[in-house]
């Protein structure tokens, strides 16, 4: 574009055309960090929905004037660290969250090596129906599968879904139960489960009408204080959902991959085998499950270290998920839930070809 100059303009200095050139420069430099900083910042991809809102909440919080909206080199540059196990290197992915107080970067690692911790602690008696003398492991496939109609009615979190099964199983560890009152003792401990996890939990008399109103509102009412006397009202565990979130982080939050292993995660409710698994496994085997059927079939360092597991660890407990998909369909509800699209219909058959290295067995 033309620019006029009017004609006594005077003549500009050498000097002044070299200070021309050096800001020119710096600009240049300027635009070419902004574009290095756009290209990191497109390098995070689409999230589930219940990533969205962390995506979008990471702004700059600082009431300092920053030099600009500008990354310096040495913020775009994450380094590599040494995992302890086996000396691969990883990279440190909370460095990126420094600037985010709501990502609790600095706290991130004791927050988890504490719920590593707290997970043996609430563990239920892998063995514990053989106390029972009504029931059998069926049964309680049969119970959870219902549960999962009824969470998927009032869709209610994931959360709340495990934190129901681990509070019916810990339960069912202490005290002989009738099958008569197993349904009671499953819905009660989702009344629970909600009251913990929910914002807006719904009341007795929703969950009693889903249960055909077998109880009365004073039956569930006196069977959460029981159930809670019981478990002497420790209501502290670590959910797996928790735990496949922070492992997703080293997956770059891969959209597909989580998804399935969302679906391998809530295996772990209807297959009693997986009862003895803590958490924190259950959710490092699934997303590795998960990335087979994707076509991933190496486990990063960053897996690695963000999961706490190495991949000889995860095989067993991924069999005992490969061998629940590969049987007949026996939960319909389960079924169902991950056959719509809100689930990418992962539980249909044709989804999930993994492509198996050849030391998985069934």
């Amino acid at each position: 574009m033309a620019i006029d100059v009017p004609a006594r303009a005077p003549v500009a200095s050498p000097r002044r055309f070299t200070v021309a050139r050096s800001s020119i420069a710096v600009a240049s430099s300027r635009v070419q960090i902004k574009q290095r900083a756009r290209q990191a910042a497109a390098v995070i991809i689409e999230l589930d929905e219940e990533d969205d809102i962390r995506a979008y909440k990471k702004r700059r919080t600082s009431s300092e004037a920053p030099e600009d909206d500008l990354l310096s080199e040495q913020q775009l540059d994450l380094e590599p660290q040494e995992a302890d196990p086996n000396g691969d290197q990883w990279i440190d992915l909370d460095a990126e969250d420094a600037d985010d107080p709501l990502m609790v970067s600095e706290y991130v690692i004791d927050i988890f090596n504490y719920l590593k911790e707290v997970e043996q602690t609430t563990m239920p008696n892998p063995n514990y129906m053989e106390m029972q003398k009504d029931l059998a492991w069926n049964m309680r496939g049969i119970l959870t599968d219902w549960l999962i109609q009824v969470h998927s009615r009032f869709r209610l979190l994931p959360e709340t879904l495990f934190l129901a099964i681990n509070i019916i199983d810990r339960f069912l560890s202490l005290r002989v139960v009738s099958l008569a009152k197993l349904q009671l003792v499953g819905i009660t401990c989702l009344f629970v489960a909600a009251k913990v996890e929910e914002i807006v939990a719904p009341s007795a008399q929703n969950f009693l009408y889903c249960a055909d109103s077998s109880y009365t509102e004073a039956e569930i009412l006196q069977a959460e204080r029981y159930v809670l006397k019981t478990l002497e009202w420790n209501m502290s565990y670590p959910n797996p959902i928790h735990f496949l979130r922070r492992v997703s982080k080293a997956d770059d939050y891969n959209v597909k991959s989580r998804t399935i292993a969302k679906y391998f995660l809530e295996i772990q409710c209807l297959e009693w085998r997986l009862i003895a698994a803590p958490p924190s496994l259950v959710a490092a085997a699934a997303l590795w499950l998960a990335r087979l059927v994707v076509g991933e079939v190496e486990w990063t360092p960053n897996l690695a270290h963000y999961s706490s597991y190495p991949e000889s660890a995860l095989i067993p407990t991924a069999n005992l998920m490969l061998n629940y998909v590969l049987k007949p369909i026996k939960h319909q509800s389960f079924f169902r839930k991950y056959a719509g699209k809100k689930f990418m219909k992962v539980s249909n058959p044709f989804c999930l070809k993994p492509k198996r290295p050849n030391w998985l067995y069934f």
